[in-house]
């Protein structure tokens, strides 16, 4: 088993319910334990900023799964919850899951970047994978501290389980 952080997104169709029932998938999904999950946070979207703000959280899950297996379940997920991918990067969708850290691992294959190649600027990212592995380091030795103390808690808002988030779609 490995533990492999994964980063979740949604900012349409009900958001708050779009991560649950990832996190309900994740949980059921074979040779694998989802072990924990972070706090919900609302954050700015990236790219077009004429889109509803996202729903992010990161979870840890140990898993059997190869890299290349568990994208192919993750995306499978993604669809299954709505999911259409497009040209556009960055726009607006159901769902998002991305292998954030996969062990101690470091990867750059046409389908899979780990860690992922942004993880370490991405405030909505670094703090929900803090919550609930705040002692964890990169696989280049970089402490997840470090990582915090360059990227600002700026557009990130933690939300409660009794608050929502309204979404366009």
């Amino acid at each position: 088993m490995e533990r492999v952080y994964i980063g979740l997104g949604s900012n349409l169709a009900s958001p708050l319910e779009q991560l649950h029932s990832a996190l309900a998938a994740l949980a059921a999904m074979p040779q694998s334990s989802l072990c924990a999950h972070s706090s919900f946070y609302a954050s700015d979207p990236l790219g077009p900023a004429d889109q509803p703000r996202y729903v992010n959280a990161v979870a840890a899950l140990d898993t059997e799964l190869s890299p290349l297996c568990l994208l192919d379940a993750l995306q499978n997920i993604e669809l299954e919850q709505g999911r259409t991918r497009k040209a556009e990067r960055w726009g607006p969708r159901t769902l998002d899951l991305d292998i954030l850290l996969f062990g101690e691992r470091q990867l750059n294959e046409p389908r899979l970047c780990v860690p992922h190649y942004h993880m370490h600027a991405r405030a909505f990212v670094l703090y929900p994978l803090a919550e609930i592995a705040p002692e964890l380091s990169l696989p280049d030795g970089r402490a997840l501290g470090e990582l915090l103390a360059a990227c600002p808690f700026e557009g990130l808002e933690r939300l409660t389980t009794s608050e929502t988030v309204t979404s366009e779609g």
